[in-house]
């Protein structure tokens, strides 16, 4: 590692020079099939070339000109996402983290317009909305907020997935929820059936807006445009991040009803958000996303790779549960598995572990049957021999 970088990361020994689909090649010309996708970020694999023509073409044209002047680009993605998504308007910025804090913006907006003082945001527990000062008080992780204490007031925690724990709050001062529809960082934790229609239906009553973080379930990851169409609870704000770009960082945030009206001239901003650069890569990758119904696709090879990593692991000791949705896979084990990210890498093979104890799988979207069958068997055999040799040991 560097002397010069500072020491949040501890990257693996490997560096990448290129990349071909769903293939990174490293500095001696070994080959990885990456099943991580840059933790969901490259779901049209790597130098795609219509996304590499799309930014060559405009990098040589126009890369920024800032807010203060429109940005065709920007008009054009702005719409397309609305129609994808049925919201009305957009918050372009540059990251999730960003989209967050202009959602939890918009809930305090939201508040002042209801006279609510000290307003509130109801958050799940194991939930990661970001490393902001705002979005890390909102995320239900402790281990990531140790060491930034005194964290931002205004949130309350409730179980994920627990709708009755909604219920009981004492909803004085709530004004929001904000909730992933599978939670990624939290170890590829699916809802019951009916958790998003049912808290569209507390929001509605109480008059809360509904806010989901679709930063890595969204753009067809799970197998809809975004996660929450699976059961069509329309959101009042929808955040996105990640897969937007394939590489090109640009979040946003998107509003209907009465949050979309609420930001005016002056209330928030971005100096990098929504530059003709980033949009066009935006552009590009809905593009692509469109033409091939990579929702479709990421539904249906997921249900694939879903049968047959059961077929590998069901009646494995130690493999407590195989769940997923689209191209959002989680293996959950009974013990710590870390040390697998290091022997899948040995294996020419990026995966990656999350909440200890859940191996999980973010391939490209784009990729084929034979290579999510390949993934499949791949992952299997060093789960199992993982766990044999840890029982032996």
């Amino acid at each position: 590692m560097s002397d010069n970088l500072m020491k949040n990361y501890a990257p693996l020994d490997v560096g990448f020079h290129r990349g071909e689909g769903p293939w990174l090649i490293d500095e001696q010309g070994e080959r990885y099939l990456d099943a991580v996708s840059g933790i969901a970020v490259c779901s049209l694999g790597h130098a795609h070339p219509a996304v590499t023509e799309a930014l060559c073409e405009q990098a040589g044209m126009l890369i920024h000109t800032s807010n203060l002047y429109r940005i065709p680009h920007q008009q054009s993605l702005g719409k397309r996402l609305c129609e994808l998504s049925g919201m009305q308007r957009v918050f372009f910025c540059n990251s999730g983290a960003e989209a967050n804090e202009a959602a939890i913006k918009l809930a305090r907006l939201h508040a002042r317009a209801r006279g609510v003082q000290r307003p509130r945001i109801v958050v799940a527990d194991d939930s990661f909305h970001g490393r902001t000062l705002a979005t890390l008080s909102a995320t239900g992780n402790p281990k990531v907020q140790a060491g930034f204490e005194p964290l931002m007031e205004g949130f309350v925690r409730v179980p994920y997935g627990d709708l009755p724990a909604i219920e009981a709050l004492d909803d004085s001062d709530i004004v929001a929820i904000l909730v992933e529809p599978v939670q990624g960082e939290g170890g590829v934790r699916i809802p019951p059936s009916g958790y998003l229609a049912g808290i569209r239906r507390i929001c509605d009553q109480r008059g809360w807006l509904m806010m989901v973080d679709e930063i890595q379930t969204g753009m067809c990851r799970t197998g809809q445009w975004f996660g929450f169409q699976h059961e069509q609870a329309l959101p009042d704000v929808i955040t996105l991040a990640k897969a937007l770009g394939n590489g090109m960082p640009i979040g946003a945030c998107l509003a209907r009803g009465q949050a979309a009206e609420l930001f005016q001239p002056g209330s928030h901003g971005s100096t990098f958000g929504g530059n003709p650069l980033a949009c066009r890569a935006a552009l590009a990758v809905t593009d692509v996303m469109t033409e091939r119904k990579l929702h479709q696709h990421a539904a249906s090879l997921g249900h694939r790779m879903l049968a047959d990593l059961r077929t590998h692991l069901d009646d494995v000791d130690g493999v407590c549960e195989i769940r997923g949705q689209g191209l959002m896979l989680g293996i959950e084990l009974d013990r710590p598995c870390t040390a697998l990210v290091g022997r899948a890498l040995e294996n020419r093979l990026l995966i990656n572990v999350t909440a200890e104890r859940v191996v999980r799988l973010l391939p490209p979207l784009i990729i084929d049957e034979q290579t999510a069958d390949e993934i499949s068997r791949r992952v299997g055999e060093l789960v199992k021999q993982f766990l044999t040799e840890d029982s032996d040991s």
